[in-house]
């Protein structure tokens, strides 16, 4: 079987990411297209600073040798009364897409609060409410396929689709519509699931990935202390850098559908090595040592 065509990128999450808040703008592109750039990635997950047209951010990751590739896209899909802002959103997202030339997009339901301070146990679960979300990430991909994106659904931790029955039940219950499935390797295992398995009865519908690794000790350690989303995060460093951590990535590789050439992309939240740009240089290292990736 072929694997060598999965194009692989990378997020920029350390660059983004800090325990202060989130930070996507022009100088935190370029300072982090700049770095990994030097480690060898030349493609990026898309996601535009406000202060940037589409064609202003095309410029400058092109300025940098660099390609977009699948961003994410997030709603609060368990209100009825916000569907039509929601689709528009979604459509808008989907239109920015595919002025980059992207033909897939990942898509996943908002962060909660209840689930950010208990996360990775399926906490009040409720499946009437699992329904209506699902009902509208359907609508949502239906308006985003219109526009020629194809979106994943991309189960979180600290969602409420977390947890192996959740994501199942989304799944299923939306078979036969324009919602597809990106599989993120560190959210599935850290709520509890196999990654391999599920990406493996699921193939048909993998559009994208992220390959993201989990240090399980922290993730107990976390679980046992009732540490909340950004406690684990960056006090017990759940996330490491792929290789480093639990995840049978090759077994995910290996469960991908035969000749599967969609995107894969890196992500490690909060680095387990001393840098950012050490960090991304093991995940690059990680990746291009494998022959899967045509790293």
């Amino acid at each position: 079987m072929s694997r060598s065509v999965i194009k692989v990128a990378v997020n920029p999450l350390p660059w983004v990411f800090t325990e202060s808040g989130w930070s996507m703008t022009r100088q935190v592109l370029v300072e982090a297209l700049s770095d990994l750039r030097e480690v060898g990635f030349r493609a990026l997950h898309a996601e535009i600073p406000a202060e940037m047209t589409v064609a202003q951010y095309r410029a400058c990751l092109a300025d940098y040798g660099f390609e977009a590739a699948p961003g994410y896209f997030s709603a609060e899909f368990s209100d009825a009364a916000t569907t039509d802002d929601v689709l528009d959103q979604a459509r808008r997202a989907a239109q920015a897409h595919a002025e980059l030339g992207l033909s897939e997009i990942f898509i996943a339901s908002a962060m909660t609060t209840e689930r950010r301070e208990h996360p990775a146990v399926g906490y009040l679960a409720d499946d009437e409410r699992l329904k209506r979300i699902t009902d509208g990430l359907v609508a949502a991909a239906d308006v985003m396929q219109a526009e020629g994106v194809t979106p994943a659904l991309h189960p979180h931790v600290g969602t409420w689709v977390e947890t192996e029955p959740e994501v199942r039940a989304v799944l299923d219950s939306s078979e036969g519509s324009s919602l597809a499935f990106g599989p993120d390797t560190g959210h599935l295992f850290w709520g509890g699931a196999d990654p391999a398995r599920l990406v493996k009865e699921y193939a048909s519908r993998v559009a994208c990935l992220h390959i993201k690794d989990v240090d399980a000790k922290a993730a107990a350690d976390a679980a046992a202390n009732g540490d909340e989303y950004m406690a684990a995060t960056f006090g017990r460093h759940v996330w490491t850098e792929p290789g480093r951590g639990d995840v049978d990535l090759d077994a995910v590789i290996a469960a991908l559908p035969d000749g599967f050439d969609g995107w894969a992309v890196l992500e490690v939240d909060v680095p387990n090595l001393p840098t950012r740009v050490q960090s991304a240089q093991e995940g690059f290292d990680y990746l291009r040592a494998n022959p899967a990736f045509a790293a």
